[in-house]
């Protein structure tokens, strides 16, 4: 494997595990020196060990976001690549419970509705837009003031969802990760003068420690939607983050990159 991303230095949200631990330890293999950003102190500093930094970040919190980069930046003097990979899927107050409850008792009365929206409370939905929506703003908004200050340009790659465009997910999920979208196509308009590509990529459901306590029942039904029969693996994300990052995706911006074993064409 080439070192495509020698001497860069990169930025991984919510990195200690999932989805982004993949990505952070691609991004290592690639060649870059990566910054492991998660709520944990001690799992950020423990994912890739020496020579990669870990630091605690809450996303959500726009003072947690300026002092993890500040120290992302005192760290490794720079940042060349960002991946806006932390997000929740739901959230206390969300309406998620009487959704599953009111799919529970469809099974004997055809009648029953399955409901989110008329539950959902502001706190549900304000968190999950906070972390999932808000928290790649405010992280992107910090990157992109060192890579302006650097002048050397730079990726911000966002991770977003195939429920921002099949809508099979939760409300406040699947609105923000639509919402991703947008903030990647206007930020990919703004900055290309300064060098920066913004791009996203479309997983679809993939085997992390979310998936773990499903019935294996549920799982089977989640991979037959694809046309692959399978679900994802985070490596083949990161594959996608990867060339997003890197020179052979020089002339990309504002696009998304979907991974999804086919379960849906666009």
């Amino acid at each position: 494997m080439g070192q495509t991303l020698q001497g860069k230095r990169a930025v991984v949200t919510g990195g200690a595990q999932g989805i982004g631990a993949a990505i952070a330890r691609r991004l290592a293999r690639e060649g870059a020196v990566v910054a492991v950003l998660d709520l944990d102190a001690a799992k950020a500093a423990a994912a890739l060990g020496d020579p990669h930094p870990g630091f605690a970040c809450d996303v959500a919190d726009t003072a947690s976001v300026d002092a993890a980069f500040a120290g992302v930046r005192a760290a490794l003097g720079g940042i060349d690549i960002l991946v806006n990979n932390a997000g929740i899927g739901s959230a206390p107050g969300d309406g998620m419970a009487e959704y599953y409850a009111g799919q529970a008792a469809q099974a004997t009365d055809p009648a029953a509705h399955a409901d989110q929206t008329i539950h959902c409370l502001d706190e549900g939905w304000l968190r999950v837009m906070s972390i999932t929506l808000d928290g790649a703003f405010r992280c992107s908004r910090a990157a992109v003031r060192i890579m302006a200050e650097q002048g050397t340009g730079g990726a911000i790659i966002n991770i977003a969802s195939t429920a921002a465009v099949a809508g099979n997910g939760p409300v406040p999920y699947c609105t923000a990760k639509a919402g991703i979208i947008g903030m990647t196509r206007a930020m990919a308009r703004e900055l290309a003068p300064r060098g920066i590509r913004v791009n996203a990529v479309h997983p679809g459901a993939t085997e992390t420690p979310i998936y773990a306590p499903l019935p294996q029942e549920v799982k089977d039904a989640v991979a037959a939607d694809s046309v692959m029969k399978r679900l994802a693996q985070p490596d083949e994300i990161a594959g996608a983050v990867a060339f997003l990052a890197g020179p052979d995706a020089s002339f990309a911006t504002g696009s998304t990159v979907t991974i999804n074993g086919g379960s849906w064409f666009i």
